[in-house]
């Protein structure tokens, strides 16, 4: 058995958030998120083929990491298919006045842009569709 038969695909993420109720209501208007459930300690909403659980936390708490060059790091990067959607989500974002940075050119295909959820959580946009996705949806 390969590994690739072992782990088939990723089911949940977490995401710690202070607010269950805002942070529900932001990831659905300024993501396209889908609401499935509700309660103080949990929202559970549909995201990009995933399932993402956003988790009532105490302030501070992030799904960011600090790298070897002591960056802030983001754990997930969300695809786009294009330079043209990349750059179109940013300014769509940037009118939102969400948390975003700048369109970087990181050497290899594509660019990237960073963005933030209201607790700070760091995203990461990719101009470059996977493949394998790409093939799934023909």
């Amino acid at each position: 058995m390969s590994m690739h038969e072992k782990l088939n695909r990723i089911g949940t993420i977490y995401i710690p958030v202070t607010d269950v109720d805002r942070s529900q209501k932001w990831y659905v208007n300024h993501l396209g998120a889908e609401l499935k459930h509700l309660d103080e300690e949990k929202a559970i909403v549909d995201l990009a083929g995933h399932s993402f659980f956003l988790i009532h936390s105490n302030v501070g708490q992030t799904t960011n990491f600090v790298d070897k060059k002591g960056g802030k790091h983001f754990i997930l990067t969300f695809e786009v298919d294009g330079e043209k959607a990349l750059t179109d989500l940013h300014e769509d974002f940037k009118r939102r006045k969400m948390p975003v940075g700048e369109i970087e050119d990181r050497g290899h295909a594509g660019n990237n842009f960073v963005f933030a959820d209201p607790d700070g959580n760091l995203f990461d946009v990719w101009s470059v569709l996977s493949p394998v996705f790409k093939q799934a949806q023909n």
